[in-house]
Order: structure tokens, then C-alpha cells, then sequence
């Protein structure tokens, strides 16, 4: 059994804003988790949220794999017995940038569990409400702002 992921979203901003959205580390750290991100190939690197019950410790190991800047990057994302691939890509759209994100390569029951949850998140959450609200708040550039709306870890 194997299972990929795929969605599609407009963000009413400039694809080199968008990609630094999801390239700076700040930036990430408020839309998804903390992190050790460079957009650099072969960087490996760390999100970390805290430990979950069930024991999910809390740290998806991953390296990036592409960097096309501003239009493709790509990360594996493994941790809690599941290894993964997330891709993003960004196209410029009159409205502004169109956004693809695909996580792909989740096997067996196990794999089919974890992309119901990451699933939900990245569609009900991340993609919907948490860039949207850092890009709104952020003009792309300089510090990061503190946007509790979007931290990942505060939602329910």
C-alpha cells in the first residue's frame, strides 16, 4: 500500500516572497516548527516540536534534496518509522504565486496512518491558515515577526 499526498494553493504574493517563507528558518519555525533549515543541498536538518504521546519524539529528520530557488525544493522528512519526501513548487500566477506541495512515499499501514494526520495538517492548516498569515504579516524581508495564529504547535 502506498500513498502520496498533493495539493495546490494561491498565495497573493511574489514567488521570491513565498520562497523565503518557506526557506528561512525563522519563517518556517512559525508556520510549521523549530528547525535547523538551510536551503542548501544535501543540508541535513531537523524539525522539533515537543515529544507526543504514543511515543512520537518529536523530531523528523530530513535533507534537502533539491534547491531551485524560487521555484523548487524538495526535503526528505522521516521520523516515527515513515520516510518521505515534501516537495514544494512555486509558479508566479496573475492572482500571485501558485504553490504545489506533494509529500510523497508514505508505505504500508503505518505510512497510510501518517498521511491521514499530515494530511489534515497540511491541508487545514498549514496551507490554509499558517503561511497565510506569517505572508500577510511578513513582508519577506528582515526579521520574522512572532505570529502566534500560525504556530503549528498551538493549534488543536
Amino acid at each position: 500500500m502506498k500513498r502520496d499526498l498533493s495539493f495546490e494553493t494561491t498565495y497573493p504574493h511574489p514567488p521570491e516572497k513565498v520562497w523565503r517563507a518557506l526557506t528561512d528558518s525563522q519563517a518556517i519555525a512559525q508556520w510549521l516548527m523549530k528547525n535547523d533549515f538551510k536551503p542548501e543541498l544535501g543540508h541535513k536538518f531537523h524539525f522539533r516540536v515537543e515529544p507526543k504521546p504514543r511515543g512520537w519524539t518529536g523530531v523528523v529528520d530530513c535533507e534537502v534534496l533539491e534547491v531551485d530557488p524560487p521555484q523548487r525544493l524538495a526535503y526528505s522528512w522521516c521520523g516515527s518509522g515513515i520516510d518521505t519526501v515534501v516537495r514544494w513548487t512555486l509558479e508566479p500566477a496573475p492572482e500571485g504565486t501558485r504553490v504545489r506541495l506533494e509529500h510523497s512515499g508514505f508505505r504500508g499501514i503505518r505510512g497510510w496512518m501518517a498521511s491521514r494526520m499530515l494530511g489534515k495538517g497540511w491541508s487545514s492548516r498549514i496551507l490554509t491558515n499558517n503561511i497565510p498569515e506569517l505572508l500577510s504579516r511578513w513582508s519577506g524581508e528582515g526579521a520574522v515577526p512572532d505570529v502566534p495564529e500560525a504556530h503549528c504547535t498551538t493549534h488543536k
